[in-house]
């Protein structure tokens, strides 16, 4: 196996480089030989892995100190290894890919940078309000970025600090025979970072909850389980990272007289059976106020009748369904004498009346009673 070089000459810098030149030459070479910049390039991994195994060990004071006195034996007796892969170093300087390369490292890095959470709101809706649309003012309380510390955590003046535990790595390696396990590191808790200070305000925790009057415009022709999504109205995100969304989930209450069929209306109309024998124009409720119907003699109970565009808007098109009336013929009580009176006549007359064609069938013979 070939004999690894010395690290400063790895990185092109001399052996008293402060932290600053140091970074430096690690971002030139890491830009140089990053594996998206060379497909396919093996001997391009190979230096770039080598950069990073030598930036990770002379940014570490203590690593530095064992490297400078004892070379790389004295490194491997104290349980370095190395990393195990691009995943490693990824995620161990992810914050410079960042900032170098602006995006995050690459496809295999894991950024810091964080969406921020979705929301939901319920809403309650009259049958009206879900017909026609409204425009509704919510209260949300989410999670903001604290004003104090502008979401740093640290307190105004301070910042934070890179984690003297892991190096900043987020990760601490323990050398098990000939692997290197790492698990993330409990002072950090893997963030490679940590605050000194704790803002007064968000206590660390660089949010802080607050309220915030939301205008949500209810379209036309939703209905119950309908979702509106109000993009960026969801919480802030971490480390510069977008907001989340809101979500509306719209609750609509059922009507008295109305009810629901996609974008058709239902209802209900008793009519008198004098109005049903003989006809009549009658007066019904619609969802925009009032209209006539015409009902034509002889009308029955269970006859539908359609008033066109009476109906609620379609989400997609903005059409409007149909009113459908289903008619229903009410039998009169408590009547009194007069009107018992006149109804004995309308009977007798009905019966007269039934009477006379079935003796004009009879009349007619067998063949006219057959058909």
């Amino acid at each position: 196996m070939a004999a690894k070089r010395d690290y400063y000459e790895v990185l092109g810098v001399e052996r008293n480089v402060s932290g600053g030149d140091l970074k430096k030459a690690y971002r030139k070479l890491a830009l140089k030989f990053h594996p998206d910049r060379n497909p396919g390039d093996r001997e391009a991994e190979e230096r770039f892995k080598e950069a990073a195994e030598a930036y990770e060990v002379l940014r570490d004071a203590n690593k530095r100190q064992i490297y400078d006195q004892y070379g790389h034996q004295g490194l491997e007796g104290s349980g370095f290894s190395g990393f195990g892969g691009f995943e490693d170093i990824f995620s161990s300087f992810g914050d410079i890919f960042e900032d170098f390369f602006g995006f995050g490292g690459g496809r295999r890095s894991r950024s810091r940078v964080q969406r921020g959470a979705d929301l939901r709101y319920d809403m309650q809706l009259t049958f009206l309000e879900a017909a026609f649309g409204a425009e509704k003012e919510i209260d949300v309380e989410k999670a903001e970025v604290c004003g104090a510390c502008e979401g740093s955590g640290a307190a105004p003046g301070t910042g934070v600090e890179t984690c003297t535990q892991c190096g900043g790595s987020g990760q601490i390696g323990r050398s098990q025979g000939f692997f290197t396990v790492r698990t993330t590191c409990g002072h950090c808790r893997g963030q490679g970072q940590v605050i000194a200070k704790p803002c007064n305000v968000c206590r660390g925790h660089g949010k802080v909850m607050a309220r915030k009057k939301v205008s949500v415009r209810i379209p036309a022709g939703v209905d119950n389980g309908s979702r509106l999504r109000l993009t960026g109205e969801g919480e802030s995100g971490a480390h510069g990272g977008p907001h989340g969304d809101l979500y509306v989930f719209i609750h609509a209450q059922e009507h008295d007289f109305f009810k629901r069929d996609d974008t058709n209306v239902l209802c209900q109309i008793p009519i008198s059976f004098v109005q049903a024998a003989l006809g009549a124009t009658i007066t019904i409720p619609t969802l925009n106020g009032e209209s006539t119907l015409e009902l034509p003699k002889g009308t029955q109970t269970g006859d539908v009748f359609r008033l066109r565009g009476e109906g609620i808007p379609s989400l997609r098109n903005g059409h409007r369904g149909d009113q459908i009336v289903h008619v229903n013929v009410k039998t009169p009580t408590n009547l009194n004498k007069k009107q018992v009176g006149l109804l004995k006549e309308f009977a007798a007359l009905e019966e007269r009346k039934f009477t006379n064609k079935l003796k004009t069938i009879l009349k007619s013979g067998p063949s006219r009673v057959a058909n």
